[in-house]
Parts: C-alpha cells; structure tokens; sequence
C-alpha cells in the first residue's frame, strides 16, 4: 500500500525499520548551494536504491536542505503534490529533483514533463551500479524562449512539429557525481534572467496580453488552420501579442478539455517557456471546460465568443453600441457563474434550501438577470425609436441600401468613397461596430441613404446576434443590399456562405442583393475575370474611385421604381450618426 510513513512519500510497503531510518536520515543532509549533488549525497541514495530494488529521490532547495524524500517503484517515482506555481513570472520553483534509476535509462519522458509542469529547478537522475554506487549523473532543465529565437512557430497538426527537445529542454552532458563541473545557482539565475528578458522584450510601454491561440478539431486539418489564422487577426483586433499557435486533430473531442492530457501538458510547458498571459481557444467552450484548463494551465482562458465580445465591446463608442455589448456578454457570462452546485442554493426552497441569506453567487446571478432585463427594456426603446424612423423614411420613398459582408471585407472604405466620408476604416476586424448612414447622389440625380453596417463573421455568436437585433433589423427596411466580399482573401467562398447563412437567420433572404467583389487592387487580371462571372458580380476596388462608376450603374438600375427621390432636408439621420455626407457620383 502506498502511502506516507515517517515524512517518507511514496511506495514504504514492506521496508524494514533500518530501511526507513535511513532515508529519514536523508533531511539531515546538506549539498553545497552551487552543487548539483555530491559524490557522498549520491552514494546514500544509490546503496539504498539497490538494496529495496525502487526508485529513491529528494527535493532539494536552493539552500542545500532535503525538503522531501521519495520511494517510487523499479521503474518510476511519484513526486509529491506540490502546490501549483503561479505561471509566466519568469522564475522556477526553487526545488531540484534527483533521484536515481535503477537500469541507466535516460531521463524518462515522465522527469522532463515532471520538471516542466511543477516548474523544477532542475530535474537529475544517477545511475545504480551493479555494486549499489553511484553512475553517471544526467541532468536537465527547461530552456527560456532564447533571445531573437522566433517566438510565434507556425501552427501544425501536432504541437511537438516546430517545437523539438532541442527548443525545449537543456541537458547537462552526464559525469559522474564527483566529476560535475557546473555552478549550480550561476545556471538557474542565468535560466530565469534570460526568461524575465523574453518577458520584456514587450518594452515598458507595451502591457499587451501575450496568447497562444489553440485549435482542436476532429476534421479537416487545413479548414482549422484556416479558422486559426482568422482566430489570429481577432486576436490583433483585441490587442494581443499572439505568441504561437496550435492545431491538433482527435479521433474525438475531450469533453473535459478538449485537448488530450498529453497535448495539455505539452500547451502548458509552451506557455511556461513563451511566458503567455492567457490562451486562445478556437472552439466555444463549455463552463466546465474553462474551470478544468484554467486549473490545468494556471492561466487566464478565453473561448472565440469570449474574444469577440471583447472586440466589440473596446470598438463601442455610442451608448446603443455599448447598451448592446453589455447585453451580449451578460448572457454570455450568466451561465458561467458556477459555484460549488445545487446545495449553495438557497433560492431553490425546501430541504437544504433554506437560510439566513442569499450567497455571493446568487446574489451575482440576480443582479446579472436584473440587469439584463434592464438592458432589454432599453433595447427594445431602440427598437421602437428605430422603427418610426423606418417609417418616416418610407412614407417619404428614400431607397435604402445596406452594405453588408464579412468583418474586414472594405465596407466603411466603400462608404467613404461613395459619399466622400470619413467614417474611420482601419486593417483590423469589426474596426467598424456602430453604423453609420449617409446620403449618396445616384446618376440622374437621385438620392439614397446608404448604410454602413457591422460585419459578419464565421459562427457570429447567437448571444451577440439578438443583442445587436435592433441594429440589425435596420437592414430589414433596406431596398438593396450590397453583399461586399473581400475578392483578395482565400477563404472568400466561405465568407460568403458565412455572410448568407447570417442573412437567413435574420430573415433578410428575400432582399434583392448585389455581389461586389471589393479589393481588385490585390489580385491579378485573370483573377479578376474569374470574379466577374461569378453570379453577374461586380468587381472594385474601394480605393480606387475609377472602379466605382459601374457598381452607381448597377445599383441604379436595381432600385428604378423604388422611390421618388428625396428633398434636400427631407432626411432625418438616427441618433447614432454624427452627420451626413452627400456624396455625388455621376455616369
């Protein structure tokens, strides 16, 4: 039976009582600080190593003292349950394992993850001679991310591909005990100087996360490495420093963390080395899973939704935009308020349920229900206010167009040279979140409003959808739509179903459309052929005003019949816009 006898941990079955004096004997000892292990240290451990036939280790601090003694089995030690260290600080526990193998194996797999996940100075093992004396010492540790080493790998469906021993763990050539020629604090202060320095190579003014984004999938690898570089410019768009990224393909999904144990472990040592703040998951997670990878990782865990939620919510300027946002990530995290389960209630009534007060976590959960419902009445005080402009502008017969797409695709850039705005457009996702409209002069000298809107993406969440419904729902007015497709990017096809699927959801699909492929500036004549005769689209180049003369043309020809024109005062913008432009294209 394994147990814990005489401060012994580990596998004590069946040693006889001078066995046990022995090894208790252990604490008494003292190695040199700048020593690994001493030739008489090592002695004792190998001679009774030998004589039960198990593995004996210690943990040995910086001062020199023994602060645990182990007995593992022939083949393998079972360290104890230390107490998880704070990850991404730039220093090591400040415990050295040595503990000897019976069979002059190399260090196992098992030591150099063992080193890694309890954050071990240093992991050492001796060899037993036939005689019960002392071998070769092997000994390893955890290399830092070096300096100028490219921190962000490429992603590849097994994380160890671009990651071998050699970027992660140091060896100290094997010597016999006496022989060890190395000063052991000078190494580990050098490890840790050389991991705060990779920590701040950031500079003092740059307090950006640092992430690894992950991606598990059970599919195709190069679809999941196509949604882990969109995964990557959300990432940019929230503001962090993606440090590396990860697919991996399972037969099927661990429902506790996704990833297997062993990739688990592999992420958390990639995170020790890189010195990473959070980590990114692809995949929406469940409650259960954030708890479980958090308690794994020690480190801040953020699912898809999560980081797009928190994209809109930096990108929000007006209140609506920020009454919708709070809303959205009220119902994301109501469900993730956890506690210890169903006995914490007091709310639920009858045995069990009954108490002075309500508990911290009940009081979090009703004072997110109320405010949700508060926000909800504003949302649909929107919506309301919404709809009577909607109307006003259709007794008037103003034609509306919506310019509608996937996140990034040009449309505010669209916007602003069709109507000679400068409504902001930047390089980054959802740059773009509170909509603007503004007038625009068609040929013959007939005027729309034209909407900019906010864009779409691959599995927008649901909770952010009925959030922004009353934002949306501006679109339903709409007598055009102009479907805006980024021409230049790969995974365009399936930005458009993306784009088409959303459009469904929200009941738009009976709104005439035009497909315009945006950013021809970025790709070849050929290519732009090709796009031409996809559908009857039209194919620009938003910066490029010359391009625009045929996409006027089309959308005129569409809305003929749709409307009488408007007077010069006769529209009346939302709250959200700040002005509105005329812009004034001619044939």
């Amino acid at each position: 039976m394994e147990g814990a006898i005489r401060n012994i941990e580990g596998n004590v079955q069946g040693l006889k009582a001078n066995q046990l004096h022995r090894l208790e004997k252990l604490y008494q000892r003292r190695i040199p600080p700048r020593e690994i292990v001493t030739q008489e240290f090592a002695r004792q451990l190998t001679e009774i190593s030998s004589e039960i036939n198990r593995q004996v280790g210690v943990l040995v601090d910086r001062k020199g003292y023994v602060e645990h003694v182990m007995v593992g089995g022939a083949h393998s030690i079972m360290l104890p349950d230390l107490k998880r260290a704070r990850l991404g600080r730039g220093r090591f526990r400040g415990l050295r394992c040595i503990h000897t193998h019976l069979s002059g194996e190399d260090l196992t797999q098992d030591d150099l993850t063992d080193l890694a996940l309890l954050r071990l100075d240093l992991m050492a093992s001796i060899d037993v001679r036939g005689d019960g004396l002392p071998g070769l010492v092997k000994a390893a540790y955890l290399l830092p991310v070096a300096h100028g080493r490219k921190e962000a790998s490429a992603h590849s469906p097994d994380m160890t591909a671009g990651a071998n021993t050699a970027d992660r763990w140091g060896f100290i050539p094997p010597e016999a005990p006496s022989q060890l020629d190395v000063d052991f604090l000078d190494l580990i202060s050098s490890l840790e100087d050389e991991m705060t320095r990779a920590r701040s190579l950031r500079g003092p003014a740059d307090n950006r996360d640092r992430a690894i984004l992950v991606g598990v999938t059970t599919g195709s690898i190069s679809a999941a490495e196509e949604s882990l570089d969109e995964l990557r410019e959300l990432a940019r768009s929230a503001g962090l420093v993606v440090l590396d990224s990860i697919v991996q393909r399972r037969q099927k999904l661990d429902p506790q963390s996704l990833l297997g144990k062993g990739k688990l472990d592999e992420l958390i040592i990639r995170s020790l080395q890189l010195g990473a703040d959070l980590i990114v998951f692809d995949q929406n997670l469940a409650p259960g899973q954030v708890r479980a990878i958090n308690e794994a990782t020690d480190l801040k865990i953020v699912d898809r939704t999560q980081l797009i939620l928190d994209i809109f919510a930096q990108r929000a300027m007006t209140r609506e935009g920020k009454i919708q946002v709070e809303l959205a990530q009220l119902k994301y995290l109501l469900p993730r308020l956890t506690g210890s389960g169903a006995e914490m209630s007091r709310l639920m009534g009858g045995i069990g349920g009954r108490g002075p007060g309500e508990t911290k976590l009940e009081v979090d959960r009703r004072r997110a229900r109320d405010r949700i419902a508060l926000l909800e009445k504003e949302i649909a005080h929107i919506r309301t206010g919404r709809q009577v402009r909607r109307t006003r502008r259709q007794r008037r017969g103003v034609p509306i167009i919506s310019i509608v797409g996937y996140t990034n695709a040009g449309k505010s850039t669209l916007l602003n040279a069709l109507t000679r705005s400068d409504v902001n457009a930047e390089d980054k996702l959802f740059a773009t979140l509170d909509p603007t409209s503004r007038r625009l002069r068609l040929p013959r000298d007939r005027e729309v409003v034209i909407n900019d809107t906010v864009g779409f993406i691959r599995d927008l969440p649901p909770d952010l959808i009925a959030a922004f419904r009353a934002t949306l729902e501006e679109m339903e007015s709409s007598d055009l739509l102009i479907h805006l497709v980024d021409g230049s990017s790969p995974q365009s096809e399936g930005q458009m179903a993306s784009v088409d699927k959303i459009i469904g959801q929200l009941g738009l699909s009976a709104i005439p459309r035009l497909l315009v492929f945006n950013k021809a500036d970025l790709v070849s004549a050929e290519e732009v052929g090709r796009l031409e005769r996809n559908g009857g689209a039209v194919v620009i180049s938003a910066r490029n005003s010359a391009t625009l003369t045929a996409l006027v043309e089309r959308v005129a020809t569409l809305l003929d019949g749709v409307g009488a024109g408007i007077a010069e005062d006769a529209y009346v913008t939302d709250s959200c816009d700040a002005e509105v432009n005329r812009g004034i294209v001619s044939s």
